[in-house]
């Protein structure tokens, strides 16, 4: 869920070729056409396994705006800093009118200032905070207008048999554990959005009103701040707004850009988390929230899981997502996925 005047003012019901991957087009009635897909491998020697991904970005259909481009974006870099144990894999969801420019920016500069932070091994908590928040400012500071325009980044970094994903808004990482005959989902990280209680509270302490849109429309009791959850309130979500204005309506509070919706606590600063990796870790999945709108991480664990080969699990989730969405509203949103394989990480291996 975007700004209310974005790419995501729709209500919803739930939730070229670049970096050697080639990007989709909408095609006819809305239906999605895959364009050719890689699978590409990097090793990480420090630990003797490797990383098998692909990656697929689909742009939206837009009925009303058939020549709307693809506002997401990705990047992967393999051995930053020169050194061959560490990776990067990353999904940026623009909004706004500038959406696809912010996107490109931020997919450009983070990945170049986490590489030249002589930090990042020593500290890559420290290292991901503060390269999201330069190129937050370099953003603002750019020919880019970000007042009512910005992204959302979800980010992995692998950095021997350690991975740190880093968030910023609402789309979602989740990694893929062995447990008996199971394999289960578990999110690496948390949507950053006023149905939470602590961003909720947050943001109220900076001046925002957080009303959903019923709310400020008159059809609903504005005093009352309680939402439900995602799943079920997805349909009109809490939002952000100025507090004697219409604008700026970011259902999420955090994200790099929106200057404006920065004066009423939208910030830059990530959340987070780390992973120990083990032999039980069988893959990671990082993607945009036109994966996540109606797809729990569950199910996507799961669509992984039933193909062997993770090019073709990226065409089926996408293209399940696109269906999801047809059928429930008349348009797609833009939608990315990257899917990462964890191959030969042994017990043996992890003594290092």
């Amino acid at each position: 869920m975007g700004c209310v005047y974005g790419k995501c003012c729709k209500r919803h019901h739930g939730k070229g070729k670049e970096n050697g991957v080639v990007y989709g087009q909408s095609g006819v009635q809305g239906m999605p056409v895959f364009a050719e897909r890689t699978l590409e491998s990097v090793s990480v020697p420090s630990h003797n396994f490797c990383l098998e991904y692909s990656v697929l970005t689909q742009r939206g259909y837009y009925p009303d705006s058939p020549e709307k481009e693809n506002q997401d974006c990705y990047c992967i870099r393999t051995q930053l800093c020169g050194n061959s144990n560490v990776h990067f894999f990353g999904v940026f969801d623009g909004h706004g009118q500038f959406g696809a420019q912010c996107s490109n920016f931020v997919k450009d500069r983070l990945v170049e200032i986490l590489s030249n932070d002589s930090s990042l091994l020593k500290d890559p908590i420290k290292a991901y905070n503060d390269a999201f928040l330069r190129t937050n400012e370099e953003l603002h500071n750019s020919d880019i207008d970000d007042a009512m325009s910005g992204t959302t980044a979800i980010t992995a970094l692998v950095i021997g048999n350690t991975l740190y994903v880093a968030n910023v808004g609402d789309s979602r990482a989740v990694i893929a554990l062995k447990k008996g005959n199971q394999i289960i989902a578990q999110d690496l990280s948390r949507d950053q959005t006023p149905f939470r209680q602590d961003e909720y509270e947050r943001v109220k302490l900076c001046g925002a009103r957080v009303l959903s849109v019923d709310q400020v429309e008159g059809l609903k009791d504005p005093t009352v701040q309680t939402w439900g959850d995602e799943e079920t309130e997805g349909s009109d979500p809490p939002r952000l707004w100025v507090e004697n204005g219409m604008y700026p309506g970011t259902a999420f509070t955090r994200s790099v850009g929106d200057s404006t919706a920065e004066n009423i606590g939208v910030i830059a600063a990530p959340e987070v988390s780390v992973v120990q990796l083990t032999p039980d870790h069988l893959f990671f999945v990082i993607a945009s929230d036109g994966v996540f709108e109606f797809l729990p991480s569950q199910a996507i664990v799961d669509l992984v899981s039933s193909n062997q080969d993770p090019r073709d699990a990226c065409s089926e989730i996408v293209g399940e997502s696109y269906k999801l969405w047809l059928t429930h509203e008349n348009r797609t949103d833009d939608i990315t996925i990257i899917i990462v394989h964890i191959k030969g990480l042994s017990n043996g291996s992890l003594v290092k």
